[in-house]
């Protein structure tokens, strides 16, 4: 039974290996032509990608690519964006440090297993100092130090923001400080600034460029759509970079993009993973069913940040799909925007009928909400507002108002139907 079980895994795991191996890898010399590929080669219908670039204009979005196994098959800029500009990964920057960790664990420079002031010394938390050594590199890196992240500022970093809430490994929160006190980790166990080892393990063999800065107590790493495209590829691949292995430790790899503990199954170490039974947002505590991005391949996970910094990777797809801008989201994690984006690429496939619903969308903000939600996209058309729970109980009907109060709904997940002009739009929120 376990060997038939074993079967199917074992045949996607060496298919996987195959596309990992045929990947096409651009030069790393920026001035270099990237190879592209045609989407009609891929089946797709030239007017719905249009719809999409609709779409991602009215979102705020400055520039977006599509890799079709390595290949540039879908590339826009919005505005005065170019290939060239630069633009914050936010939180997507995460994924960086996430795959840095590794190296230096794989140089044997650190161990995710030691408890975290073992780089950082005592005292770098507010906690006993036994509440202080249970906390490990690996709770950084997966969301569980046990840290309050309800005070007034969860991106402080100073010993003093830094409290005992609960055991480490027990609980799952968003935290940024602990995320970001990695940095100091990486520097004082490879000696190297994290610009430097970025630019060593990273930036010279993939030909990525951009650079960490501080923002208030954030690292932020700013580089081009390209380069989030390179990253992207080289994760897709597995770590390797055109036949050369930038992480040989391949337990770690695999960790980083699976499951990490039993409290958010859609969470790796610092990467968002679809296709689980169940996940958690950012500032909630609520276990939600199913996958934050339902549209998207279940294999698929992502780097999400602040704003729609998206680096959203389908192995079984060979797709490597990147957003860079602003958003009317502005959720530390906007996955509805991932899951949207993932919707129009799905209906591309000229032998699909057409899907009415991603002409002329519209769009929901704030997201998540509080007290009101606003639809924004709507023509002058008359309309009706439905809201259902995520069990599809109606809570809430409306006609005509773009404004909607959900003071008086619960916290959870929630989808709005817009019914207008023949069309229904449908779309998910959070209300906290």
């Amino acid at each position: 039974m376990k060997k038939t079980c074993l079967l199917p895994l074992l045949i996607l795991l060496l298919n996987l290996n195959i596309r990992a191996q045929s990947l096409y890898y651009p030069p790393v010399d920026n001035n270099a032509t990237w190879e592209t590929t045609d989407p009609a080669s891929l089946g797709w219908c030239p007017e719905r990608i249009n719809n999409l670039y609709t779409f991602l204009e009215q979102e705020n979005t400055k520039g977006f690519i599509i890799l079709k196994d390595g290949k540039i098959v879908l590339e826009h800029y919005f505005g005065t964006f170019t290939a060239q500009s630069l633009w914050y990964w936010a939180s997507a920057g995460k994924t960086i440090t996430s795959f840095l960790v590794g190296k230096a664990q794989e140089e044997n420079l650190l161990s995710i297993n030691n408890k975290t002031s073992t780089y950082l010394g005592e005292g770098w938390t507010n906690c006993t100092l036994a509440q202080e050594n249970n906390i490990s590199v690996r709770n950084q890196l997966t969301m569980t130090t046990g840290l309050d992240d309800g005070v007034t500022d969860n991106h402080c970093t100073t010993n003093t923001c830094l409290s005992y809430l609960a055991d480490s490994g027990t609980r799952w929160a968003y935290h940024n400080a602990p995320y970001t006190l990695l940095e100091g980790v990486l520097e004082n166990a490879t000696g190297q600034t994290i610009n430097n080892y970025t630019q060593s393990k990273l930036k010279t063999p993939t030909g990525m460029n951009g650079f960490w800065t501080t923002i208030d107590y954030d690292n932020v790493y700013f580089s081009n759509v390209r380069s989030m495209a390179r990253f992207g590829l080289l994760i897709q691949g597995q770590g390797v970079w055109n036949g050369t292995s930038l992480m040989n430790d391949t337990a770690y790899f695999n960790a980083m993009l699976n499951t990490s503990q039993d409290l958010n199954k859609s969470y790796g170490y610092l990467w968002w993973l679809n296709g689980k039974q169940s996940f958690m947002v950012p500032t909630s505590q609520i276990v939600f069913p199913g996958s934050y991005a339902p549209d998207a391949p279940a294999d698929m996970f992502a780097a999400i940040g602040k704003n729609g910094q998206i680096a959203s990777i389908a192995p079984s797809k060979g797709l490597v799909v990147i957003r860079m801008g602003d958003a009317p989201d502005s959720s530390e994690v906007p996955f509805i925007l991932c899951n949207q984006i993932w919707q129009y690429i799905n209906n591309f496939d000229c032998n699909l009928a057409v899907n009415e619903n991603a002409s002329e969308p519209i769009s929901i903000y704030p997201n998540p909400a509080h007290h009101t939600i606003q639809i924004a996209h709507l023509s002058d058309e008359k309309y009706e507002v439905k809201i259902f729970n995520f069990i599809g109980k109606l809570m809430l009907e409306k006609s005509n108002e773009n404004a909607i109060d959900i003071s008086n709904l619960a916290r959870g997940i929630y989808f709005i139907k817009v019914i207008q002009g023949g069309k229904i739009q449908t779309k998910k929120f959070l209300k906290n």
